[in-house]
């Protein structure tokens, strides 16, 4: 995909990831039913708030041993030369394709410093993640589960499109993430969103603030939608 301007990137990452999905609905309808999380996902650090980056994508298997023979001896080589290639910054989108979702960590205090020093800001995965206070800082983990045990753990394949929580994602997606989840953004779609975004906060400010106001009724909640008829 194309890539967006460093302006919109920082827009896009001052807003949290709800509102991204609200305008979205606005500058690309069809967006309204997919392309977003719908599996709940544990967020590591809530505090670090949304980051935004370009999808660099990976499946896992951890449940058994690697098998050489179906594999490039080089692949995981070959992976971490992909993690760093391509636009930044990434975030990585990782599948795992055991029957037993999250049996080993791909992700805790070593992965998390080798990705976030190659341009990654975090991982989005229905795996599991580990080392929680020893992984890098800043960098952001969303995951099915937390766990113990790395077992088995290798990458099966990268670059292909994956599909985490119930959101699809192709290699070189846009993709905003926070505490609630993540959304894939169209690449036509990012440069509306900001405006989009400021629009909705504008008519959802006319309402909160009657809602806030004391002796607040049915009859003031009437005038705040009359209110939100003239903002465009």
């Amino acid at each position: 995909m194309s890539q967006v301007d460093q302006a919109t990137l920082d827009k896009l990452c001052s807003l949290d990831t709800p509102t991204v999905c609200n305008a979205l609905e606005s500058v690309a309808p069809d967006r309204r039913g997919y392309g977003y999380t719908t599996e709940p996902l544990v967020c590591t650090r809530p505090e670090l708030g949304s980051m935004v980056g370009y999808a660099r994508t990976a499946t896992i298997r951890a449940k058994r041993p690697q098998d050489r023979s179906l594999s490039s001896p080089n692949l995981g080589q070959q992976y971490y030369s992909y993690i760093d290639s391509g636009p930044k910054p990434s975030i990585v989108i990782i599948q795992d394709l055991d029957d037993s979702r999250g049996y080993g960590a791909f992700w805790g205090e070593v992965n998390s410093n080798i990705h976030f020093g190659l341009g990654c800001l975090g991982v989005i995965t229905d795996g599991s993640v580990r080392d929680i206070p020893d992984a890098a800082e800043g960098f952001q983990m969303l995951a099915d589960r937390i766990g113990p045990s790395h077992a088995f753990v290798h990458v099966v394949s990268f670059g292909e499109d994956v599909e985490v929580a119930g959101m699809k994602v192709s290699d070189g997606d846009l993709v905003h993430a926070d505490q609630h989840g993540a959304v894939v953004i169209p690449a036509d779609a990012a440069l509306g969103v900001p405006s989009a975004a400021a629009r909705i906060a504008r008519l959802e400010s006319v309402v909160i603030e009657a809602a806030q106001q004391p002796g607040f009724d049915f009859d003031a909640l009437r005038r705040a939608w009359g209110k939100q008829a003239e903002i465009h």
